[in-house]
């Protein structure tokens, strides 16, 4: 009887060895990893798949978030490093370390945070009772064939609490390594072209927007000089681009400069237009400043194509604050008040251009009217329900409108006067434009094997009244990074925005939906936490010792039945 239960015993552990075995090896062949969470945030979306595909050698990616961190720090670290082992498992080229740079002997990493502009972020670390400040470097650096890309883990977020920006810090996540990845193991291949020629932006104003853009595609300067005396020459160039950009033109388009572009649009060529429809004038007599309208020969430009930059300036009491000294040079004490001349916009609708983009900043922007014709127009970017428009010209006094705006702002706005609503600010147009100059006598002939167009292509384009917010600060000779206010120190969406405008004008849509990916982090309540902190103390440490004693009590009855008989 023994010999035989001996037996039995030993066959089964042969059967449970050898099934180990084969369940090790049949794990060689098929291997699967399960995202349970409810937004599925580590399941890489097909956009990021697509991107990992076509790395084909080692890419490594040092990051530095090890260290004492608050536990929102520690969170962004762990989905950081469950995101990254999500990337190696589809591609095993990517490799990944988490390094804590403030360690006794990683000096050597500090070199490469300012060579990179690594800038670190001061937390409280609350332990045992004593708070210490720590640097928190929340960057990861990616390497791959003598290059290296700098990854921004923590997001810029504007008025936002450390749990919102961790929120947002996360939904960012995907896209952070995806275009790290996508810059480091990708072609450029489509071209732009910024127009010059015209009184555009000084390549200073938006070196940080083109430098990164630089990262992605061509970029290359374009000027339309040459347009009368060889203006098939200068289309066939300009057709050569796959999107033109206007960066704030200040000086007159010609009409066979008008007609050049319009012919680039009909062969299907995409733009982004950034424009000011008023300009600024000092009176010498009052020293005050006064807006007027600015007429830069393209009005019937864009109102053929189905829209109209009004010669005005929009107020809007939602809006960033304006930075303004006060006092004697060396005594001078700068004070912020609120400026509706400078709108903050935050869309509300799902395009992927605007989705999960923060407030984007405009200065002295005008109204944009949509007009009715067979081209799709979508508002990307407009005021807050509480604005208003004002007609020119119209005087700019620091001294009349900073009392305005404060009343306002303490006893509210008057809703007569504050009632022009949501204003059209950026509007995105798509389809098939008919030319300025149908039926109209053309300024210039074109010959050879381009010919005029009348009825074009598909095509978009993206208008913006105002060309302010692709301009860069300044400080010295350095350009700041876009959407930063060196006098408020705060972050605004300007370069997401137009980085999203970019990449949906050239089809690259593979970023804009990583990008704008919605993930929904649960935080706890903090309110509910303090009433409920007892008894959910109570569950977690009576609810398992109760069922614990619960087994022991079940077990030691069903011993009691069995051995007794």
């Amino acid at each position: 009887m023994m010999k035989t239960s001996v037996r039995k015993n030993i066959g089964s552990l042969i059967v449970l060895i050898a099934g180990l075995i084969l369940l090790n090896i049949l794990g060689n062949y098929f291997y699967k990893r399960f995202d349970l969470t409810q937004d599925e945030r580590f399941t890489l979306s097909e956009e990021a798949k697509q991107i990992v595909d076509q790395i084909n050698s080692p890419i490594v990616v040092d990051v530095f978030l090890k260290g004492n961190f608050p536990p929102e720090f520690r969170r962004l670290q762990n989905e950081s490093e469950q995101l990254l082992e999500e990337f190696s498992a589809y591609n095993s080229n990517i490799k990944f370390e988490f390094i804590n740079p403030t360690k006794k002997g990683n000096e050597a990493f500090q070199s490469q945070f300012e060579k990179f502009g690594l800038t670190p972020a001061q937390v409280s670390v609350t332990e045992s009772g004593k708070q210490s400040t720590e640097l928190v470097y929340p960057w990861a650096l990616a390497h791959h064939d003598g290059r290296s890309i700098k990854i921004p883990l923590l997001k810029n977020q504007l008025g936002a609490t450390s749990e919102e920006r961790v929120n947002s810090s996360l939904q960012n996540l995907q896209y952070a390594f995806a275009d790290a990845f996508k810059k480091l193991a990708t072609e450029k291949s489509k071209k732009v072209a910024v127009l010059k020629g015209n009184g555009e932006y000084d390549d200073r104003y938006i070196a940080d927007f083109f430098g990164t853009l630089r990262e992605y595609y061509f970029i290359a300067p374009f000027t339309l000089d040459s347009v009368a005396s060889n203006p098939e020459k200068t289309l066939s160039a300009l057709n050569s681009f796959d999107l033109i950009v206007a960066a704030q033109p200040t000086e007159a388009f010609s009409d066979a400069e008008k007609y050049v572009l319009d012919q680039y649009i009909m062969n299907g060529g995409n733009s982004l237009w950034l424009l000011d429809a008023t300009q600024m004038k000092l009176d010498t007599v009052s020293g005050n400043s006064f807006a007027f309208g600015k007429d830069l020969n393209l009005n019937d430009f864009f109102f053929n194509y189905g829209i109209r930059i009004n010669p005005n300036l929009v107020k809007d009491v939602y809006s960033a604050p304006i930075v303004l000294a006060s006092g004697d040079d060396r005594d001078s004490q700068y004070s912020r008040y609120p400026w509706f001349f400078s709108p903050l916009s935050s869309s509300a609708n799902n395009h992927p251009i605007v989705s999960n983009i923060e407030a984007v900043k405009f200065d002295y922007a005008s109204a944009i009217d949509t007009l009715p014709n067979n081209i799709k127009k979508t508002v990307l970017l407009s005021t807050s329900p509480i604005s208003k428009i004002v007609g020119l010209p119209f005087p700019i006094d620091f001294d009349v409108e900073i009392p305005k705006n404060l009343q306002v702002v303490n006893e509210g706005p008057n809703p007569n006067e504050y009632n022009a609503g949501e204003v059209p600010l950026a509007v995105l147009m798509e389809g098939e434009f008919t030319s300025v100059f149908k039926n109209r006598v053309k300024p210039l002939k074109l010959s050879g094997e381009l010919k005029n167009i009348d009825d074009g292509s598909d095509s978009k384009m993206v208008v913006i009244s105002d060309g302010d917010i692709i301009k860069n600060q300044m400080q010295g000779n350095r350009p700041l990074e876009l959407g930063f206010d060196k006098m408020t120190n705060q972050f605004y969406g300007n370069k997401e925005f137009l980085l999203n405008t970019v990449n949906y004008l050239l089809d690259d849509s593979g970023l804009i939906n990583i990008r704008t990916r919605q993930i929904a982090v649960p935080f706890l309540d903090p309110q509910k936490t303090v009433e409920q902190r007892t008894k959910w103390q109570m569950l977690n440490i009576l609810l398992p010792l109760g069922l614990l004693a619960l087994f022991g009590i079940g077990f030691t009855l069903y011993r009691k039945r069995k051995y007794t008989r």
